[in-house]
């Protein structure tokens, strides 16, 4: 096992999304997996549902490492973090390598986190309409940016051994390694919808047939070994890994600092984490409710909270005791009957919310708070309607809260991510939870009491404070 900050790395890339990156990175996290290493898998971005592929394949929690909501100098700690005691770490990239944020250069594209990292990157190439030329395209982009180390190449949808033969031989000429060859496989393709990807959660027999077919494919068409050794070959990082209850312990010692907090005596001589007293947060999760960073409910354990997961769609109750509840991002609106079906836990989510009880809810969230959705009752928190619509909408968002909420005090800087295809009508309320700056001025969301709710999906490691004040709000209110 590797020390923390030499943990062997490799970020799996591809010239353009539909290369394959999914198929070969859960892949190789399985192949690995069952030759008894620990795998530590992470997703660069803000996808939620490939970190769900990935912890099916390695048997660990799926990790984002996004540059853009936690910021550069986060994602480092957060990846050593999340690969404490593994042996090997696997990364997929996201879209194309150099793809970032629009308008913002590098800043949170693969490549971008690659450098971070210090990682060797391994290209996938979808090489199905291509023979020679496959050299001039792979030494594009290794040559780009010579900071970034493409170690070589898995070579995906090879359509014979003649195929083979020549892409093989144009990227010797190139010098450039091949560590794998993937010929078409029907059995490792998974489903899609309007957002990506199928969730594991919504189809659970049959993406363990698809993560054993993807790590069939890798393991008998890469050469592990050679890629173990590329992993191996990646740079030491000198940060100190990410710790929720260290990051709260500096942010309430800064706010002291800093006059914005009395003193507390009730907080421990250093970093040590907080232990649960008994107030409960409850998390929404199941099929409808699938999108959450694992860093969210660990901030709010340590911050004092015992976290309990629900499903809306199984559970007429909130978990006993529930002083708060968070109900984060999915698909809502593929579940809108059986939510409004359960009839019982709709009116106790109400109740909490009458209650003046903390609730934060994104995206899938705010659509279950609202009246209804798609003309079938929701629970009606919000006075508003939801529905689906053929518009996406989709990407980054800088945003600064603009009413004093459970989550944030107005004046708040966050970045967020916005990835839906429904309208929420109207699309804020009298208090907005956020105002949102591109890709138009506008304001978002509610807060009324103690709901917080919005489209944005944020990433709480950026900004800390957020477990702690909606703890202390559960406390109080």
């Amino acid at each position: 096992m590797s020390s923390s900050g030499s943990v062997p790395r490799l970020v799996v890339a591809a010239p353009s999304s539909g290369s394959g990156k999914t198929t070969v990175a859960t892949g190789l996290m399985a192949a690995f997996a069952a030759r008894g290493l620990a795998v530590s898998p992470h997703k660069v971005g803000p996808d939620y549902i490939d970190p769900g592929y990935h912890s099916l394949a390695s048997g660990r929690v799926g990790r984002n490492l996004d540059a853009y909501l936690c910021g550069p100098e986060l994602v480092a700690p957060l990846f050593l973090h999340g690969a404490r005691g593994a042996d090997i770490a696997v990364v997929e990239g996201v879209m194309g390598m150099f793809d970032g944020a629009s308008g913002e250069g590098e800043l949170a594209s693969t490549a971008h986190v690659a450098k971070l990292l210090r990682a060797p990157v391994v290209l996938v190439v979808d090489a199905s309409s291509q023979s020679r030329s496959v050299a001039a395209l792979v030494h594009g982009f290794a040559s780009w940016d010579p900071e970034v180390r493409v170690g070589g190449v898995i070579l995906n949808k090879v359509a014979s051994d003649r195929h083979e033969e020549l892409l093989r031989e144009a990227l010797d000429s190139a010098g450039v390694p091949v560590f794998g060859v993937l010929r078409r496989a029907a059995q490792v393709d998974t489903p899609s919808r309007h957002l990506g990807l199928v969730p594991v959660a919504e189809r659970r027999a049959a993406a363990v047939d698809a993560v054993a077919a993807m790590a069939e494919q890798v393991a008998q068409g890469c050469d592990l070994e050679a890629l173990a050794g590329l992993a191996r070959s990646a740079g030491a990082l000198s940060c100190a890994a990410w710790n929720a209850a260290e990051v709260l312990a500096a942010e309430v010692l800064a706010a002291e600092v800093l006059g914005a907090a009395p003193p507390d005596p009730r907080r421990p001589e250093g970093p040590r984490p907080q232990t649960p007293d008994g107030l409960v947060v409850a998390v929404a999760g199941g099929p409808a409710f699938t999108f959450s960073y694992a860093e969210h409910s660990e901030l709010l354990s340590a911050a004092g909270a015992e976290v309990v997961p629900f499903d809306p769609l199984r559970d007429e109750e909130l978990p006993d005791g529930t002083a708060g509840l968070v109900i984060g991002g999915g698909f809502p609106e593929v579940y809108a009957a059986e939510l409004s079906a359960n009839e019982p836990l709709r009116k106790a989510v109400a109740a909490l919310a009458e209650t003046g009880a903390p609730v934060a809810a994104e995206c899938a969230g705010l659509l279950y708070l609202c009246r209804e959705l798609d003309g079938r009752p929701m629970c009606g928190v919000l006075d508003a309607e939801a529905r689906m619509t053929e518009t996406l909408t989709l990407g980054y968002r800088d945003a600064v809260a603009v009413s004093d909420s459970a989550l944030a005090v107005a004046g708040t800087r966050m970045r967020g991510h916005e990835f839906h295809r429904t309208v929420v009508e109207p699309g804020a309320g009298d208090a907005a939870a956020w105002g949102v700056r591109v890709p138009r001025r506008r304001l978002e969301g509610f807060v009324q009491r103690g709901v917080h709710a919005s489209y944005l999906h944020t990433h709480w490691a950026s900004e800390p404070g957020v477990a702690r004040r909606f703890v202390e709000r559960c406390r109080t209110s």
